[in-house]
């Protein structure tokens, strides 16, 4: 008897009718086609309409059709589009080759942990790992970590450097754990990523502990401000200040830091493909004596979210700081994905950065991240020639930071801007004053785009003076 429940029988019929699939990929062929010209944020009345998922848990299973209709109702208008003109905070758009990849493989539906559970993203780990290590120059013995982002990828970092920097003085901080063990020193500066405090904290290092060092105007680190290294410090630099988009001076801190015997970190989240490209490689120079990096995929890259890498050139660090066993993982000479992430289930997320890579190639990564720094550059150009607004920093690479003239003034033409829905940007502090942030890293951006944006920066300068008085 091959009996089947009630709710085996819908999802098999679902299966087999393909309808519900049908319906979701028309959904999201007609979200596509409105992407680049609909409202950059979502209007008053769609995020109002997202009440429409308030309810309690239903007590019967339901239709897939419908639920797929909802989503597409009242989820679709209330996402944002990380389109051409979205410049608030660090978020790509998809490269189409890479989205497609990712939809297909969705359907695969793949746990990237073993090599036994999915052959074909072992294979891709693999691959991508090289094609990263040859793009960004890197020693042939560096191993890639697949994760969701660079905040996974920093705390991987971490793990690792407080595991190799313990061990070389005789603890194993696998099996000893942190009580008793020999003090780590935590050297990093004032212009460090959230995301790379958070990642201290999480490695049981202690915020309170941090070595703080002193920055220039442009938020690089001082190298005369460092302080004595040794090889019982973690020195954390930064490629691409999340600001000012400014690189910290590797070639003189790197190689001179790892003879002390310290483990240098990187976290290059957008900013680590500058290294990947041959007319914004000079912002890098010097990284490849670094011990690990942290970069995404969807940012610089444009791959879908979520997508990160661990870079680290001490395997045995990495896997004896992530890495756990059990009876029934099989063990073998091959390059499992868990050994070198924090998570042992995780999706098949190399799938869409391998296809981003294959498609661009060497070439195309080079054009479209320096397409972007050209856009950003046009965009401070025409901010700079704008009587009321102020460029803050030298664009070196996809980041502008500009003002008005008080922080107020600030404040309410950043929230205009974003009310105008025209383009979007946000807010930040820079050297204690208020200003937007602007970041072009989106493969869709065209110099039109610009103008169209800087152009609604002018308009809402103009309203709220005209507000004001």
């Amino acid at each position: 008897m091959n009996k089947k429940t009630n709710i085996q029988s819908a999802m098999f019929a679902e299966m087999q009718n393909k309808n519900l699939f049908r319906k979701a990929k028309n959904h999201a062929f007609e979200y596509l086609e409105s992407a680049f010209e609909r409202d950059i944020f979502p209007t008053e009345a769609a995020l109002k309409n997202l009440e429409k998922f308030e309810e309690s848990m239903p007590e019967k299973s339901g239709d897939g059709e419908q639920i797929i209709d909802l989503l597409n109702d009242y989820g679709s208008p209330a996402a944002v589009p990380y389109n051409g003109r979205y410049f608030g905070f660090v978020n790509g758009s998809m490269i189409p080759t890479s989205l497609a990849a990712k939809n297909l493989s969705i359907y695969w539906d793949q746990n990237a942990a073993m090599h036994v559970m999915s052959p074909i993203t072992a294979k891709l780990e693999i691959v991508v790992q090289n094609w990263l290590i040859e793009l960004f120059g890197l020693p042939q013995h560096t191993v890639a970590g697949f994760v969701s982002g660079t905040s996974m990828a920093n705390l991987a970092a971490m793990a690792a450097a407080r595991y190799r920097l313990l061990k070389n003085k005789g603890w194993d901080v696998t099996e000893q754990g942190l009580f008793g063990a020999p003090k780590i020193r935590v050297v990093t500066h004032t212009h460090i990523h959230s995301s790379i405090l958070k990642a201290i904290s999480l490695a049981g290092f202690g915020k309170a502990n941090i070595e703080m060092v002193e920055c220039d105007k442009h938020g690089k680190i001082i190298p005369e401000k460092l302080p004595e290294l040794d090889d019982s410090t973690l020195l954390i630099l930064q490629a691409g200040n999340v600001s000012s988009g400014a690189y910290d001076d590797f070639a003189t801190i790197c190689k001179a830091a790892r003879d002390k015997g310290a483990w240098i970190h990187i976290d290059g989240a957008f900013g680590l493909w500058a290294g990947a490209t041959k007319r914004l490689k000079h912002l890098t120079k010097g990284f490849e004596h670094a011990h690990s990096y942290a970069v995404d995929g969807h940012k610089t890259l444009n791959t879908p979210y979520d997508s990160g890498v661990i870079l680290c050139q001490d395997e045995e660090a990495l896997i004896s700081a992530l890495h756990t066993s059990a009876s029934y993982l099989a063990s073998n000479e091959r390059r499992e994905g868990m050994y070198l992430t924090p998570e042992m289930s995780k999706r098949a997320r190399v799938v869409e950065m391998w296809a981003a890579l294959k498609y661009l190639g060497k070439d195309g990564v080079d054009e479209m991240i320096f397409e972007m720094h050209e856009r950003a550059k046009q965009f401070a150009e025409i901010l700079a020639k704008t009587v009321g607004f102020e460029v803050l920093n030298e664009v070196v690479y996809n980041q502008v930071i500009v003002k008005c003239a008080t922080d107020e003034m600030t404040q309410l033409v950043m929230e205009k801007v974003q009310e105008l829905r025209e383009c979007w940007a946000g807010g930040a502090v820079w050297e204690g004053e208020q200003v937007i942030r602007i970041s072009v890293c989106s493969w869709a951006t065209t110099s039109e785009d610009i103008v169209r944006s800087a152009n609604s920066f002018k308009k809402a300068l103009a309203l709220v003076k005209s507000d004001l008085t």
